[in-house]
């Protein structure tokens, strides 16, 4: 049988030692690397967590499945009633579908687990004791299986400054970091307020390591590990500025470790992957046929083993319009191996902070410096952004020194931003603008005879279509 594990951290981006964070212990994620492959260049769609369990369950883009921003109380965005999901095919593959812990995506009658425990807790151990039984139940029923675990960890709790670190977990060690012993990232300041909170932010990262420790002990103890296809990942960067919510590759470039039976160990793979291509990789172990349709994901199983930066993976797109309900800015990267573009749709607003960083410490702090900087960027840079973006990443990682007017860099711009419209075309994007409309919103008059001017926006000051 050809079993699937699905682990999703909640807000731990590339914090790992496998990852290069060494300050932080995780000791089960590193190991889980070292006997499968490991991909450095792995991109989620967009920084926010509802939107890109999306992307992992459906090989869809956000603006194609309609769920634009979290899924939770009053934000309420769902996933088009007509989107194929992975729990609805592998259904129909056979497989025993189920999801543990936070589930975030809706609604229920698209995303059909045929076992949902859904719970916000962050007891690891619980989580795998409920998968234990999952795995016994899988083996006596005699099913292969498709089973998600949602981890909670390391997300922020509802406190300033807090990552569920407030109560003992039984049978969970509880491990203290000093500010002072942290690693302070790049696109961060360093502040007191700072590395407090990645203190605690270590702590919880230190119980999700455990956790999934656990989940592999019971996969292994169930005799199943070598009949299954773990995969491991994180649904967005990590809880801070300049990290989760942006389109910066703090916050869409994540971790993807992958091991498959009998597959080679300690792989460290440099291809450009999308969470586009995770659901046409369970398809395909599965041996199910994906459906015809839209999706332009692709298995990862042909290069799984690959050392080496093949041909036809060396570029990625990503799609951001919503967080929260309030947290309106839509955005589309294109990401190659050197160069990251953005096209900021709505740059005329400013960028808006998420409920839980504009609360954090972190904020607080840097907001409060003079000169106020989000590491090496300015709040103003970051608050309010051009229509388009252009960053060298082999001279400028943090993406910091914008070339979009560089007159040196403009053919790339052009073809950059040609890409992008192109792929915007291909997924059917109501967000690709021209003269402030929506190319989709007209595409009727369009094909009538309307001209619309070659510009992004509508400019009031010369309103003339031609």
């Amino acid at each position: 049988m050809r079993n699937i594990l699905l682990l999703i951290a909640d807000d731990l981006g590339r914090m790992t030692g496998c990852y290069g964070e060494h300050a932080i212990a995780t000791p089960n994620i590193d190991r889980l690397a070292e006997t499968g492959t490991r991909f450095d260049m792995a991109f989620t769609s967009t920084a926010s967590c509802s939107a890109s369990r999306s992307v992992i369950y459906t090989g869809l883009h956000t603006h194609e499945t309609g769920q634009y921003g979290l899924n939770h109380n009053h934000h309420h965005f769902m996933t088009f009633d007509h989107v194929e999901t992975a729990p609805a095919l592998l259904n129909v593959a056979g497989m025993k579908t189920g999801i543990i812990g936070k589930v975030h995506v809706g609604p229920d009658a698209v995303y059909p687990w045929q076992v949902r425990e859904e719970s916000w807790e962050r007891d690891v151990r619980h989580a795998a004791n409920r998968a234990s039984v999952f795995f016994e139940n899988a083996k006596a029923e005699q099913k292969p299986f498709f089973l998600t675990i949602g981890f909670i960890d390391p997300h922020r709790d509802e406190t300033r400054g807090g990552f569920g670190n407030d109560r003992d977990y039984p049978g969970v060690e509880d491990r203290v970091f000093s500010p002072q012993a942290v690693s302070v990232p790049p696109f961060l300041t360093d502040l007191p307020e700072v590395r407090q909170e990645l203190a605690e932010y270590y702590r919880s990262i230190y119980r999700l390591d455990q956790g999934v420790g656990m989940v592999l002990d019971a996969l292994e103890k169930a005799g199943l590990a070598d009949d299954t296809l773990v995969v491991f990942l994180s649904d967005n960067g990590s809880p801070f500025l300049n990290s989760k919510t942006t389109l910066y590759d703090a916050g869409v470039r994540l971790p993807l470790i992958i091991r498959k039976p009998g597959g080679s160990k300690g792989v460290e793979n440099p291809n450009l992957v999308s969470f586009t291509d995770i659901l046409p990789t369970f398809l395909d172990w599965a041996g199910h046929e994906a459906p015809p349709g839209p999706r332009k994901g692709r298995s990862l199983l042909p290069i799984l083993e690959s050392e080496t930066l093949e041909d036809d993976w060396q570029a990625v797109f990503g799609s951001h319009t919503f967080h929260e309900i309030t947290n309106y800015w839509p955005t589309r990267f294109m990401r190659t191996t050197r160069y990251k573009y953005h096209r900021n749709v709505a740059w005329q607003l400013d960028f808006p902070f998420s409920g839980d960083l504009y609360g954090s410490l972190t904020w607080e702090g840097i907001r409060n410096q003079n000169p106020a900087m989000i590491g090496s960027r300015s709040v103003k840079n970051y608050v309010r952004r051009p229509p388009e973006e252009l960053y060298d990443l082999e001279a400028d990682p943090h993406e910091v020194k914008n070339l979009a007017d560089n007159p040196a860099h403009r053919d790339r711009l052009v073809a950059m931003r040609r890409a992008t419209e192109t792929w915007q075309r291909e997924t059917r994007d109501p967000w690709l603008y021209r003269d402030g409309v929506s190319l989709r919103a007209i595409e009727k008059h369009l094909e009538n005879g309307l001209a619309v001017p070659d510009r992004f926006d509508f400019d009031p000051d010369n309103p003339g279509s031609r």
